[in-house]
């Protein structure tokens, strides 16, 4: 096995080590002094401590701005309207009819525009009620137009594919009343 052994350069092993130890110090001194933004002077702005009252002209004309015209009107038809129309829907008479095994619910939409038609995707959902598990018994789906301030109304009918039926809790629910403009 071989040693090596290091002969210095004529500088003390300590003094080495401490002239590294500043050139790095030093460097690292003007990286964080540059980057910090700290490394040139900023120039130095003067905020002046009141600023001058402005001053007016004694020919100023106050009828020219009163015959100033608005350029954009919006009209009354591009109002905005909310698409979900759940809000214009009302349900009634939620029933099931053990001999022809079939829901059905009675839903009123009323469109409160007096201005344009809309079409309402509807679709009507009799859930079961105990235990309220967000599970389905049957779904009913359909499109209807409703003219401006007019009423539709319609039965929704879901048929159930059992033969037999015992005793169950339902109710009925508008699940969704996508309302579009026609």
């Amino acid at each position: 096995m071989k040693q090596r052994m290091r002969r210095g350069t004529g500088i003390p092993g300590g003094a080495r080590t401490g002239i590294r130890a500043a050139v790095a110090a030093g460097l690292a001194l003007v990286t964080v002094a540059t980057v910090s933004g700290c490394a040139f002077g900023r120039p130095r702005v003067k905020v002046p401590v009141s600023f001058p009252s402005p001053t007016y002209s004694s020919s100023y004309d106050a009828s020219a701005s009163s015959s100033y015209e608005p350029t954009y009107s919006p009209s009354p038809t591009q109002a905005t309207y909310d698409p979900d129309g759940r809000s214009d829907a009302r349900g009634s008479n939620c029933d099931f009819s053990d001999s022809l095994r079939q829901f059905t619910y009675t839903v009123s939409i009323t469109n409160p525009s007096m201005d344009d038609s809309f079409s309402y995707d509807m679709a009507v959902n009799w859930m079961k009620a105990k235990p309220a598990d967000g599970k389905a018994y049957g779904l009913h789906e359909r499109s209807i137009i409703v003219g401006p301030g007019d009423t539709e109304t319609y039965t929704a009918k879901y048929t159930v594919n059992q033969s037999s039926i015992g005793q169950f809790w339902f109710t009925c629910e508008i699940t969704r009343a996508h309302k579009t403009r026609m």
